[in-house]
């Protein structure tokens, strides 16, 4: 299975934000057990580092986390045509559409997110990460 992992899960895990953090960190060792293919945006990684750089308040370790993340995921780049479909996309919410329009055009399973809410009207499938580790170990998914 190949997921797109929404920013929200991964500062979840770097910031052990309960109740949130203990799903956050099953995704990360599914995905460190390669157990799905796990996917971050470009656009993500620059969230992430902005929140991280927040919490550290420390350019080197903010990079440092950066250069794991990008060893357990791959990164997928947002292009203009993803930018495009989603400003006429039907979900509310706009950067979560880009997510959703980068995804699709990566042939991505789903995307996994707190937030599934504005994702009512993805046209893929969309799991909290309780939901997705809970699809993953109770089939054995690869």
């Amino acid at each position: 299975m190949r997921a797109v992992i929404d920013t929200c899960v991964i500062v979840d895990v770097l910031q052990s934000r309960e109740p949130f953090c203990k799903d956050a960190q099953s995704i990360l060792l599914l995905c460190a057990n390669r157990q799905f293919r796990g996917f971050l945006t470009a656009k993500a990684i620059t969230d992430i580092y902005y929140l991280t750089h927040r919490h550290t308040h420390s350019d080197r370790e903010s990079r440092d986390i950066l250069s794991k993340l990008c060893t357990l995921f791959n990164l997928l780049d947002t292009a203009a045509l993803d930018i495009r479909k989603a400003i006429s996309a039907e979900l509310s919410d706009f950067e979560d559409a880009v997510m959703m329009e980068t995804a699709v055009r990566y042939s991505m399973d789903c995307i996994v997110t707190r937030n599934t809410k504005d994702y009512r009207k993805a046209s893929i499938p969309v799991y909290t990460p309780a939901e997705f580790v809970k699809l993953l170990t109770e089939t054995g998914e690869d």
